[in-house]
């Protein structure tokens, strides 16, 4: 689901806290540091937060702070699972790759051949050129869809009946009712849930397979050792994995909103701060590819406007002479990835209100000087 911050005022509800949790690392300024920044922000969030920094240039640490359920007190710690929301597109874009690097997906075939016919139609009877959006226009988000997730209107229905249970049809419906095309195929950035949930149903129809089977299987979340990772309703809780934690928008607990409203390819993948660290190291790393120029189309900058800030699946931030790939999801998660420096930091917060801190304290975990981590635009 887009996290368009713009919609959500500050969260009014208190928690109490728990001491940082043990450090996974030995000391030195900058875990402390980490330390510091990661138990403030629980503080002044009220909120649970964790953050887990790895990959082939540093050793892996991590700091957590807050509690992950303020009913129980139970505490945060970088294993505790939340939902990512977004994130989960990071997933669906790599899972495009490795059946494009297979030679099963052509990401620049037109859609309407490979949609669901019900949907193929839906898109057409709202004026979509499906036969010239083509996989790479939405997996980049320049398709010109139409975002029914960043729609107030939405968050208004699901706060209107939280235990609904949606359907992937009845929401790329609502895309349809709610705006009509918003550009020419290819022309501009324009983030779209509704794109990434027609990319969940491509996938499954080139492979036969559910989302989050095909995902685990072409990603290697097993070999990873993802222990604090499944895709909702698809999957089972993990043995030995911690419950997940509560988490908060705009004041109001989401915790047990149907996962239906943000299933099926924009969102789906519950995930630590640690799992979600540990995935992106291994994707830049060489460690899900078979080959590195896949990585390389994976971070393809398209000629059309913004194409500069977000590729297939990624958002890119330039800083200097360096570029740091990222993602964020709708309840406060967030990834980042420096390839120069080899390292990836991710964070996790129970409260959306916290996201531009965490962005900031993820940001200067991967790297990135303080005065220089871009801020969190409000709409994304």
């Amino acid at each position: 689901m887009k996290y368009t911050l713009s919609l959500f005022k500050a969260a009014s509800l208190s928690l109490s806290l728990c001491a940082c949790v043990p450090a996974l690392h030995s000391d030195s300024p900058a875990t402390a540091r980490l330390a510091r920044q990661v138990e403030e922000q629980a503080i002044s969030s009220d909120a649970g937060i964790a953050v887990y920094v790895t990959g082939r240039g540093i050793p892996a640490f991590g700091e957590a702070a807050g509690v992950a359920d303020p009913k129980t007190g139970r505490p945060m710690t970088v294993d505790t699972p939340v939902r990512t929301a977004s994130n989960t597109k990071t997933f669906v874009a790599a899972a495009a790759l490795r059946l494009w690097e297979d030679g099963k997906l052509n990401l620049d075939s037109p859609i309407s051949g490979l949609l669901t016919p019900r949907l193929d139609q839906l898109l057409k009877s709202d004026g979509y050129q499906t036969d010239r959006i083509t996989v790479r226009h939405l997996l980049s988000h320049s398709g010109g869809l139409y975002d029914h997730g960043g729609d107030s209107r939405y968050f208004k229905a699901i706060l209107a009946a939280p235990g609904r249970v949606w359907t992937r049809q009845e929401q790329v419906a609502l895309s349809m009712d709610y705006g009509d095309p918003q550009g020419a195929p290819g022309s501009a950035f324009r983030y779209s849930d509704t794109g990434y949930i027609l990319l969940g149903d491509i996938l499954e129809r080139s492979t036969g397979e559910p989302l989050a089977v095909l995902i685990r299987r072409l990603l290697k979340l097993d070999k990873l050792k993802l222990r604090s990772t499944w895709w909702e309703t698809a999957e089972a809780h993990p043995a030995g994995a911690e419950p997940r934690a509560r988490q908060f928008a705009a004041g109001v607990d989401g915790t047990d909103w149907h996962p239906s409203f943000d299933l099926y390819g924009g969102g789906g993948l519950v995930m630590s701060a640690r799992d979600l660290a540990t995935f992106a190291a291994a994707l830049f790393e060489g460690r899900i590819f078979k080959r590195r120029e896949t990585l390389g189309q994976m971070l393809w900058q398209g000629p059309h406007r913004g194409g500069d800030y977000y590729r297939l699946g990624l958002f890119a931030d330039k800083v200097g002479d360096h570029y740091y790939y990222w993602h964020g999801g709708f309840w406060g998660t967030f990834i980042y990835y420096a390839p120069h420096r080899r390292v990836a930091a991710a964070g996790v917060t129970t409260r959306q209100t916290g996201f531009g801190r965490l962005k900031q304290i993820v940001g200067e975990a991967a790297g990135i000087p303080p005065s220089k981590v871009p801020p969190l635009k409000l709409a994304l």
